[in-house]
Order: structure tokens, then sequence, then C-alpha cells
């Protein structure tokens, strides 16, 4: 079975090449790759939006198509979302980001074609943009401040449509420096000895007939705790510290 066809962002009028270098950033970060431009303000191609991109994302760019209207922009779609911050006097689904995209995968499962609409960035889609789409998305933030720019609306569209394939944890940095390295079997093993020693040197396992217990307890917390080999050695050494002037034979291990 073929991947499912990603929704299409189509950028209506948009004002400033650095907005558009931006946006594809975001579509970029959640696997969006077909950016449709609507009479951009200052032409195409834009040397503004390449710097913006910043290296991978420049493949948006490349591919990046341009239309002299929305309806040629919209022609191959067979739903679209209009994303907008104001009310609309119109009848329309208005949706969340999340509910929208849900919608959208479920579209895009049965063979539709998707597009997701934003509008310039000084006052965002025009009621004529909004009437060629079959839903409105507007995302549930502070009103007292509604707006958004173009690529944090671009990118929150985004992460809601991959959401559902993305790891479930953050992807590793590279391989764990060496003073990360999880202290083995035998690390925790020298450790508990250093501080049981020490403590039953200063008469922590008190009355007698307990000490078994607590020493067992006290090994067991150790081997709960997840530390590293680094983690080990301040603990000895804060050991030694605390214990240098007591006098007296060092315990086994020390």
């Amino acid at each position: 079975m073929s991947a499912p066809t990603a929704p299409v962002v189509i950028l209506v009028r948009p004002q400033m090449g650095e907005n558009i270098g931006a946006a594809a950033r975001a579509m970029l970060n959640f696997g969006l790759t077909d950016m449709r431009l609507v009479a951009p303000r200052d032409g195409w191609p834009n040397p503004r939006a390449v710097a913006m991109a910043s290296g991978a994302a420049g493949q948006v760019l490349d591919r990046a198509r341009v239309f002299g209207t929305l309806g040629e922009a919209m022609a191959d779609l067979d739903r679209a979302y209009a994303t907008t911050a104001r009310g609309r006097e119109m009848t329309k689904p208005v949706l969340t980001p999340a509910a929208a995209m849900e919608d959208a995968r479920a579209r895009v499962a049965e063979g539709g074609r998707i597009g997701l609409m934003f509008g310039p960035e000084r006052a965002g889609l025009e009621n004529e943009d909004v009437a060629r789409a079959n839903a409105i998305v507007t995302v549930p933030v502070n009103p007292d401040f509604p707006s958004l720019n173009l690529a944090q609306a671009v990118l929150l569209l985004g992460y809601e449509w991959a959401r559902d394939s993305l790891p479930t944890a953050p992807m590793p940095t590279g391989r764990r420096p060496p003073a990360e390295v999880a202290a083995n079997g035998r690390d925790i093993a020298a450790l508990a000895d250093h501080w049981e020693g020490r403590l039953d040197q200063a008469g922590f396992f008190f009355p007698a007939q307990k000490a078994p217990g607590m020493k067992l307890a006290l090994r067991n917390l150790w081997s709960r705790m997840p530390l590293t080999r680094a983690d080990a050695k301040i603990l000895h050494g804060a050991l030694r510290q605390l214990t240098r002037h007591r006098g007296g034979p060092p315990p086994a291990g020390d």
C-alpha cells in the first residue's frame, strides 16, 4: 500500500520572503514538501526565503509552485482547510488544528487530496479566500492576542498532521559521553561495600539485631538508583572526604 499523500500548503499572497522560508522549515519538520504560492507580493524566487530556509528546507522552496489565483492553486484538491483567527459570517465547520488534521487523515486514507490555506501576514485570508475552503481552522489561543505568525501556524498544523507518526521519545543526540556511561554491577557493588564499611565503622547499624535488615535495605537502595560511573566516583569521593579525619583503618574497598 502506498503512503498517504500529505497535505499541500498554500500560502495566499505571502508578503515577506523570510516568512516563506520559515514556513518551509516548519513544513519539512513534519514531512510536508508541497508548497504552493498564490501571487507572492515580492515575486518568486525570493533570495530572502532561501536564506531563511537554512539548508535542507531549501528543497521545499525548490519544488514550490506559483499560481496567479487561489482557484488555480486548489484545482486538484478534494478538501481545503482555511486557517483564520477572525470570526466569519459563513456556515462552515470551525475546527481546532487537532480536529482538522484528524479529519484530514481520514479523508486522505480514502484517497482524498488535502490543502491547508494560510493568508498574508498583515491581515490573513479574505472572505473570498475562506469561501473556497470546506472548513475553518482556528487555534484556541489567548483571546487578547490571537495572532500567530505564518510559520507558527504552519508548524501547528504540520505537527497535528504528523503527530501519530512521530517518535514517542526525543531523538537521540548521539553517543553518550564517557562521563554518562551507566555504572555496572561491579561499580554498584564496590560503592555499596564502601558505604557499608564506613557506616559500620561509624556505628550506623544499631542495634545489632537490626543490622542485617538495614544493610539489605541499603544494598537495595543502591541497586535501584540509575547511577553513572561518574556518579559512583563522586559518591566514593564524598564519603572519603567525610570520613578522612575520623581515624581508624579504612574498610575494605576504600
